[in-house]
């Protein structure tokens, strides 16, 4: 079948998909109910402080499994629901940066600069119109860059990389995550280290299993669940614990400034923005394709360009970024939106996990099933459907629902948001444990689970306190199977040969561009 018959086979798998309930005697499928639920609950959990989309992501993972099992039906409906909070999430944010200076997710922070300043004008939703534009404009271009280049990424690694070249593909990965996430690349390393350690527990061709201690509840090795949410999600919350217990200061957000009476955008108040949001989402998705970089530095890189060239080009009596200039809302909001489709190119075609939202799809397709991320999902065969492009193009559909959805209700639903400020972090940060172990447990269903989560956020909590990215940490764990099999196969098909990693010209120059990396990430710290 050719790809047009995927494509469409792949819509009609989210419209026609099994049924929710009826509305006038016309089916609705329960994937778009996910999808809307689940960009309903991003927007929610960004405009909320202390929360963000990775660590509902992480909540609702396991929940999402118990409900619709490990059938390759569950696929697209919690796939779906977890691509609504990633980019729910990423919109939410914007609204107590505008409205409290108070970021609602990391990669938001940036928004406060001019956000705020507009709100004390009295242009609070202006300064929200505009995030939601700039978005959601973002966000529908890193898709459509998504699915022109994913397909063609997948293709050129499938026709043109060996099992040696994929091997030091994969190692040029982890080199890459590691030098570039955090401040220091040593610890990059080392967080990476600690991932690679860990996941081999439990694990080995050898008839005992593999640094298991001969203890019975190290024999199946760590549940990627409980290393992943232990280490992102628990972690954080035990360091923010710490935090809130070191300066017992309930610091309270002060009162909403007045909105205003702004209405719709019009032509005259989008047309300066256009050339500003457009090179940022170009930042965006080029940053987004990156495995491990993430919208933290995509809404700094598209905040701190377009404020270099605002100084360039202002008037001598025009305001400058920081003074409330629309110009600087809307070039973070569309940077750190383009994120959210581009980190999904290295997943799709390479099965490398781009930031911490792509971990949990990862995550979803490795526990339920029936879809191997890499470049065998977009190979097409003349007499048979390849059910994993299928899936592909099904994920595809349901990331533009999300931005249909953010283009009509979105901007609504996200200046109604701004209550949700007010929710004191001492209060949520036990809701989200507690939430997170309950959602370990529903998916393990043994104590040993628990257990095992509150270890790996310890160890998650003594990372941030020497100020390691845990990240590194968790594509470590989440690649480490799949980089020793792929260099057992390597080692098998080239006769033992124990350089094989170094035998063939490109897989050579991808081990050289991986200490490469390193080299010159610790010598731009250093």
């Amino acid at each position: 079948m050719d790809v047009l018959a995927h494509v469409w086979l792949g819509i009609l798998a989210v419209f026609q998909g099994p049924d929710a309930f009826a509305v006038a005697g016309l089916s609705v499928s329960i994937t778009l109910v996910m999808v809307a639920a689940g960009f309903l609950l991003g927007i929610v959990v960004g405009a909320t402080p202390g929360l963000g989309g990775p660590t509902a992501m992480a909540i609702a993972l396991p929940i999402l499994i118990s409900v619709f099992g490990f059938t390759p039906d569950a696929l697209l409906p919690v796939m779906g629901c977890l691509i609504g909070i990633m980019k729910g999430a990423t919109v939410g944010g914007a609204v107590p940066a505008i409205l409290f200076n108070t970021p609602g997710t990391p990669d938001s922070y940036m928004t406060t600069l001019d956000g705020y300043p507009m709100a004390q004008r009295g242009e609070a939703k202006k300064a929200l119109r505009v995030a939601h534009f700039a978005s959601a404009s973002g966000d529908t271009f890193s898709d459509i860059v998504l699915i022109l280049c994913a397909p063609f990424l997948a293709l050129l690694v499938e026709r043109h990389l060996d099992l040696p070249e994929k091997t030091a593909l994969l190692i040029l990965s982890l080199a890459f995550v590691a030098a570039v996430v955090g401040r220091s690349p040593g610890k990059g390393l080392i967080s990476a280290g600690l991932g690679l350690l860990v996941v081999y527990v439990g694990t080995g061709e050898d008839f005992y299993p593999r640094l298991s201690m001969g203890t019975e509840a190290l024999n199946r090795g760590f549940p990627i669940g409980t290393a992943v949410l232990g280490v992102l999600v628990v972690g954080a919350v035990f360091h923010q614990m710490a935090e809130g217990f070191a300066s017992r200061s309930n610091t309270s957000l002060q009162p909403a400034p007045k909105a205003g009476n702004a209405g719709r955008l019009r032509w005259p108040d989008i047309r300066p923005l256009l050339p500003t949001m457009l090179r940022s989402a170009v930042a965006g998705t080029v940053i987004g394709a990156l495995p491990g970089i993430g919208s933290t530095l995509a809404a700094t890189i598209g905040y701190t360009t377009a404020k270099a060239r605002h100084d360039r080009t202002r008037a001598p009596d025009a305001p400058r970024f920081g003074d409330g200039v629309p110009q600087g809302v809307a070039a973070t909001e569309a940077a750190n939106s383009a994120v959210s489709g581009a980190n999904l190119i290295p997943v799709l075609s390479l099965g490398i996990p781009g930031n911490t939202a792509a971990v949990f799809l990862i995550l979803a397709a490795d526990s339920i099933g029936g879809f191997n991320p890499g470049p065998s999902v977009f190979r097409v065969t003349a007499d048979a459907i390849n059910p994993e492009l299928v899936v592909a193009f099904g994920l595809f559909t349901c990331m533009f629902v999300a931005n249909a959805l953010n283009w009509t209700v979105g901007g609504l639903v996200m200046r109604s948001m701004g209550v949700l400020a007010h929710l004191p972090k001492q209060r949520l940060l036990p809701v989200v444990l507690v939430l997170t172990l309950t959602a370990i447990y529903v998916q393990e269903t043994r104590i040993e689970a628990i257990w095992f989560t509150i270890a790996f956020g310890i160890l998650g909590f003594g990372m941030r306190l020497l100020d390691m990215s845990p990240l590194p940490f968790v594509i470590a764990f989440i690649l480490g199977a799949k980089l020793e099999d792929s260099a057992r196969q390597a080692f098998a098909a080239t006769g033992g040969d124990a350089w094989f990693l170094f035998t063939s010209p490109v897989a050579a120059a991808f081990m050289a561009l991986s200490v490469l990396v390193v080299v010159l990430g610790a010598r731009r710290r250093g």
